[in-house]
């Protein structure tokens, strides 16, 4: 596919102009970062399976009635999505205190949270991501009431699907991250879930073992990180038992 100059290019993907108006071309790369990109590393054939794994999901919720900004995966690597305005605000839910959440609150990791609590950080590197309430956002004019209310609403309908498609295959989902678009069509705007969901913005852990199947395992040099990622997309069934990911790989670079 011949493609145009990039419009953006993040820490974990690169933007190009989409091939039909109003889209975006979403490329996934292997690098892979931590701590406001001050780890930084390569996971082989992370790209890809991010790739497969985030339209499995979008798929999935697009049929339970979340709008996305998804609208087909294009190759290995690339898929074809809505442009839209994001809103500067990342959306992170709860369900089991990990991460930032037991540092910041001398919590034990572990221990599940008796409802989903919804954190709010405000988009920006250079601050790192710092928390934010619901007043900041509203008074600084990152959003409307009205759209954080539509934000909060859909956060939790993605929770609550995806808190059971994982127990499905023997997953607890810890905690994720979304980010959501406005799409416009003339004066109007339509609130819709965008980015990606993968093991790099979410916590998942064996039911059993409690496991670690995602980006910790890079952030805490546990080791058996291209392996963690492949056993989500085995489990998803969006990755054969049989493949290997560097043949997938290998075909996505053709």
């Amino acid at each position: 596919m011949s493609r145009k100059q990039p419009i953006y290019e993040g820490k974990a993907k690169v933007l190009y102009e989409g091939t039909e108006p109003g889209t975006i071309i979403q490329y996934f790369k292997d690098d892979a970062t931590a701590f406001n990109a001050q780890k930084r590393g390569t996971i082989a054939g992370k790209g890809v399976l991010n790739n497969m794994i985030t339209e499995f999901v979008m798929t999935r919720l697009a049929e339970i009635g979340i709008p996305t900004h998804f609208i087909r995966r294009l190759n290995m690597r690339e898929q074809l999505c809505k442009k839209c305005e994001i809103v500067p605000i990342e959306v992170v839910v709860r369900n089991i205190v990990a991460g930032s959440m037991a540092k910041r609150l001398g919590l034990e990791e572990g221990e599940r949270l008796p409802r989903p609590i919804v954190e709010f950080y405000y988009k920006d590197d250079a601050l790192g991501d710092p928390l934010v309430s619901d007043e900041h956002i509203l008074a600084l004019g990152w959003a409307s009431p009205d759209e954080l209310e539509e934000i909060v609403g859909m956060t939790l309908r993605v929770n609550d699907y995806l808190c059971g498609l994982m127990r499905g295959i023997g997953i607890k989902l810890v905690d994720f991250k979304l980010e959501f678009g406005r799409v416009w069509e003339g004066d109007f705007a339509q609130l819709v879930l965008a980015d990606e969901f993968s093991p790099d913005n979410c916590r998942l852990w064996d039911a059993v073992t409690n496991e670690k199947m995602d980006k910790d395992r890079f952030r805490r040099d546990l080791g058996g990180v291209e392996e963690a990622y492949q056993e989500v997309a085995r489990r998803l069934g969006v990755l054969p038992e049989s493949a290997e990911i560097e043949s997938l790989n290998k075909d996505a670079t053709k």
